[in-house]
């Protein structure tokens, strides 16, 4: 039986751990003014915390009790490592008493949220420190499962981050907290970030596995945690945009197979998520002009809305992707503009533009253009060139699931010459 208690407390630790180390980190990276401080005494909190509460049991504020607990272990530490300290220098770690610690991290706790995710997006980082960092400090990821995400071993993953954290401290960043004008400038990177960790979970850049679910969850948590936090019209754009495009997961794939959107079973596709992404998408407009998530937000309404693949609005997807290439001009937008324009019954003309962007060297060593030019070919009856593109496509796929599609449909092509 009190094996059974103890197996139960440590399945809330660490359900807990995953929901509020993100808080509890901020909170003390506040009070403790430095990352690495404050990651050691959160960890040395929750190792407390399961060896007491098996017997004390879990405390009415579970995550007060583990900051306050961390924030004393931090001034312990503090003052053995450094007999010099004059204990009036760590009165501000004291203060407040513990009878108002609740009050105080009540008050402040989103503001602290919201200042780690900034400080996680921090300019100084590349990108790719920035998505990494965001996952373990935000998302409260472990460094395992992080690597197994993108597919490189725990080790070079650790290094990685200790590589950020080095950075953000040589910077100063952990110390800071963007001014109101630097926020705006700043959420476009925190932006970037979110939608750049929703894309690896929603369609994998390599691998065995089409997807990767946690990783399009934890886009999505942040993406409503930031909404929360910033009404503002692009956080609702990328908001619906990512809730619209997640309603088709299950539909996607069967025995991890790729299933195109036209062919998918739309009764798998989930309403109540399609549901919040109008919702997020209506706020975002009620907000100001249209950005470019909002854009692709209104693309991704257009198909989760529509009843059946033919009764599709193309035209005003057309018309989307004008403005969206407009607003933010790429090869990849002119692609899928090309390929709405086949959809909508164009097929010459969409397939004239897709070529015409391969030709151009733009798209020549983009997998997904072959394969879709090797499609609208497909469609035209043209076997010989169809064949073709698809086997360029197929040479330069890095993802198990989209090879397997494309050799399927060589392999069509040929049973039909």
């Amino acid at each position: 039986m009190q094996n059974g208690q103890n197996n139960s407390i440590q399945n809330d630790l660490d359900q807990l751990f995953r929901a509020e180390s993100p808080y509890i980190l901020a909170s003390l990276i506040r009070i403790l003014g430095d990352l690495h401080t404050a990651e050691d005494a959160m960890q040395e909190a929750f190792s407390i915390a399961a060896e007491k509460w098996p017997d004390e049991g879990i405390p009415n504020n579970p995550r007060s009790w583990l900051i306050s607990t961390a924030r004393f272990k931090a001034i312990d530490k503090i003052r053995r490592d450094s007999k010099s300290t004059n204990l009036i220098e760590t009165e501000a770690l004291v203060a407040p008493d513990s009878a108002d610690l609740d009050r105080v991290i009540q008050e402040q706790i989103e503001d602290d949220l919201l200042r780690l995710i900034f400080i996680c997006c921090h300019p100084v980082l590349p990108t790719e420190a920035q998505v990494t960092l965001t996952l373990r400090e935000v998302c409260g990821l472990k460094t395992d499962e992080i690597a197994r995400a993108f597919l490189v071993s725990e080790t070079t993953m650790a290094q990685r981050i200790t590589r950020a954290k080095a950075k953000l401290r040589n910077a100063g960043a952990i110390l800071e907290s963007p001014v109101k004008s630097e926020v705006i400038e700043r959420l476009a990177s925190v932006l970037r970030v979110i939608y750049l960790v929703f894309n690896e979970g929603y369609y994998a850049s390599s691998g065995d596995s089409l997807t990767s679910a946690d990783l399009s969850q934890e886009a999505i948590r942040l993406g409503k945690l930031l909404a929360h936090f910033m009404p503002h019209p692009e956080v609702f754009g990328l908001n619906a945009l990512m809730c619209l495009s997640e309603s088709r997961r299950i539909a996607r794939e069967h025995d991890g197979d790729i299933i195109l959107l036209e062919d998918q079973d739309r009764s798998l596709w989930n309403q109540e998520l399609i549901t919040a992404g109008n919702s997020f998408l209506q706020q975002s407009q009620s907000l100001g002009p249209a950005g470019g998530y909002t854009i692709q937000a209104q693309i991704a309404a257009k198909h989760a809305n529509a009843p059946a693949s033919n009764a599709t609005d193309w035209i005003q997807i057309i018309k989307l992707y004008d403005d969206l290439d407009y607003l933010m001009p790429s090869p990849i937008i002119k692609l899928n503009r090309a390929v709405a324009i086949a959809m909508s019954g164009q097929i010459d003309l969409g397939l004239q533009q897709v070529t015409d962007l391969i030709n151009s060297d733009e798209l020549n060593n983009y997998g997904l253009a072959h394969a879709a030019r090797g499609d609208l070919l497909r469609r035209q009856g043209n076997i010989a060139e169809s064949f073709t593109a698809y086997t360029k496509a197929l040479h330069l796929s890095q993802m198990a699931p989209e090879k397997r599609f494309l050799q399927k449909r060589i392999n069509e092509l040929q049973s039909n010459s």
